[in-house]
């Protein structure tokens, strides 16, 4: 009796230690592996996601493509680590939230819309923009390096505030996520519905 103890107690602490289980937004019976949390993204609906962002105010997105110059920032009711930003409950002006398969048939989550940059005290409204991913960058391994999309293989997030526009998407497939297509802005990236968000700012 007192050996099959002991070996059902090692069983547990060796479980316990190959899987790290946390509250996540992927659900209660969700399993997810260990990801600094201030280097992750999430598309579950129009109010809970979490996005990249500039780690210090007032940043262009482009002077924060540094390692360290960006943190993850999420919405209030999608936030689940004290280490995470906060955006503004009014940060999208107009969103929709897309999910389905590509063109292989793999999933995809994405949010895209207009913003409203005045109430981020990360962003300048005046910032043409930028990208980050997760399988860009050097030698592929993401900008911010290392961050990934809970959930999804890949990531693609561009945040435009002079657009006011921004679009994140998560995908299993990594040509449904392009990386090369940065400098040609939210609609050609991540095609949605941008309800004419330069003609309505």
């Amino acid at each position: 009796m007192t050996r099959f103890l002991k070996a059902t107690t090692l069983v547990v602490l060796t479980a316990s230690a190959v899987t790290s289980v946390f509250g996540s937004p992927l659900g209660e019976n969700s399993l997810v592996a260990r990801q600094d949390p201030q280097n992750i993204v999430y598309v579950t609906d129009a109010d809970r996601f979490c996005m990249i962002m500039p780690r210090y105010p007032h940043t262009n997105i482009g002077d924060s493509e540094y390692p360290g110059g960006t943190q993850t920032y999420c919405s209030p009711d999608g936030r689940y680590s004290s280490d995470q930003g906060e955006l503004p409950p009014d940060f999208w002006r107009s969103v929709e939230l897309n999910t389905g398969t590509g063109p292989t048939g793999a999933r995809y989550a994405q949010l895209t819309g207009c913003i409203r940059p005045e109430t981020s005290s990360q962003l300048n409204p005046s910032d043409a923009g930028g990208q980050y991913d997760s399988s860009g960058g050097v030698d592929g391994n993401g900008n911010p390096q290392g961050s990934i999309c809970l959930g999804y293989n890949h990531y693609v997030e561009l945040v435009e505030p002079l657009g006011p526009r921004a679009c994140i998407k998560c995908c299993d497939d990594p040509q449904d996520c392009p990386t090369n297509l940065d400098t040609q802005g939210c609609p050609t990236v991540i095609p949605g519905n941008y309800f004419d968000c330069l003609y309505n700012n």
